[in-house]
């Protein structure tokens, strides 16, 4: 039986105080005082990140809907995303009644930069960059090619927290990045988010929307000329994080460098035990990448659907739950499930993948000794389906 991958970390102790606080004041409405945890959390998160501005919000969803209502984006602008991404961020297209455009994503779960290509030229207003699983495709591509064309690039990276491209963090390349708080993302608050951006018109337009009503907006260290002409201009779309919330972030804060660091040994010992057997492929990361994950996306080599069913109960069985992107019923990862964004194409490339690519957490608690034996219940579960097949000679 293998460790519990699903359960959170607990929450720092460094918490408690102010958690007490909260308690007995009853201060959650991040706009009582002009320090309140939710603007301290976005002052350290922004210079953790090396950011000029950041914007705590009540999830990631939500950081990426008013990114691009900030960007000023006419009605049914086609804004082009992944096709493999989670269905939060073609919601959130959607609801800034725009056009989710899916482009294909090759089977080391990278966009296809040819097709990204192809259909950047196809009357795209904006572009959301999905770090999908903390994988990040050709940045140097995208943002050469999106800046030719002047089109603004959101980053969906709330997988990504701690990973850097070619050493700049990931959320800092584009105009905005946008964050997670949920509980499997490596800053856990329950639900939150957070955007950071350089661009003050972008977060004081962002800062109204997310719920700054009145003068509230004076109560962020942003310069005040840039609300001043948005004032009674947006709509109020009431997206606040809570006090409470950003005290839970806060206090893991100091703990991102340490659960990087053992995210990242887990996988790499997951990793490169399945690599060396015959069952699976693991795709190597891009040569600028260095990566922060808390999972690991692994391809099955030669699996029938049947096989990878079996495979699938026999980890099961052996304590590892694995879930196959495309074979998993109503999976929110597979965009044939986003039926709410209407018919897409072919996008084969991406089904492909999808029914081939196995994910499987790896929390940064885990030990090493955690670590193999989630390995070998993945390589055990594998050789009892190949092992079923040679004995009935098929």
């Amino acid at each position: 039986m293998t460790a519990d991958m699903h359960t959170a970390e607990p929450i720092p102790s460094a918490a408690k105080d102010e958690i007490d606080r909260l308690l007995a004041t009853g201060d959650l409405f991040r706009y009582t005082s002009d320090n309140a945890p939710v603007a301290v959390l976005e002052k350290e998160f922004a210079d953790m990140m090396g950011a000029k501005y950041a914007l705590a919000v009540s999830s990631c969803s939500a950081a990426l809907f008013l990114s691009l209502k900030a960007l000023g984006l006419p009605r049914d602008a086609r804004v082009l995303i992944p096709a493999f991404t989670f269905a939060a961020v073609p919601s959130a297209v959607v609801h800034a009644d725009c056009q989710p455009v899916l482009c294909e994503v090759a089977d080391n779960y990278r966009i296809n930069i040819a097709d990204f290509q192809a259909k950047l030229d196809d009357n795209i207003s904006a572009v959301i960059i999905s770090h999908m699983r903390g994988h990040t495709s050709d940045m140097d591509a995208i943002m050469a090619l999106c800046d030719a064309r002047d089109i603004p690039v959101i980053e969906d990276a709330a997988h990504s927290l701690g990973t850097t491209w070619d050493g700049q963090n990931i959320g800092t390349i584009g105009r905005v990045g946008c964050f997670s708080f949920q509980s499997y993302k490596l800053l856990n608050a329950g639900e939150g988010g957070i955007l950071i951006t350089d661009d003050a018109d972008l977060v004081a337009q962002a800062v109204i929307m997310s719920g700054a009503y009145e003068h509230n907006w004076k109560k962020h260290p942003v310069l005040h000329d840039a609300f001043e002409k948005w004032q009674n201009k947006l709509p109020l779309y009431n997206l606040r994080l809570n006090n409470m919330s950003a005290v839970l972030v806060r206090a893991q804060l100091a703990e991102v460098p340490r659960r990087v660091k053992d995210g990242l040994r887990n996988h790499d010992r997951v990793a490169t035990a399945l690599d060396a057997s015959p069952y699976f492929s693991v795709p190597a990361p891009l040569a600028p990448e260095q990566r922060a994950p808390d999972s690991i996306q692994f391809n099955m080599v030669d699996f029938t659907a049947e096989q990878a069913q079996d495979f699938v109960a026999h980890a099961a069985e052996l304590g590892v739950k694995i879930q196959i992107f495309g074979a998993s019923e109503d999976n929110a990862r597979a965009f044939w499930n986003w039926e709410f964004i209407g018919p897409q194409g072919d996008l084969s490339q991406t089904r492909n993948m999808l029914m081939q690519a196995c994910d499987v957490r790896l929390p940064a608690r885990l030990s090493i000794d955690d670590c193999d034996k989630v390995a070998n219940a993945i390589l055990s579960a594998a050789a009892q389906v190949f092992d079923k097949a040679a004995q009935y000679g098929t």
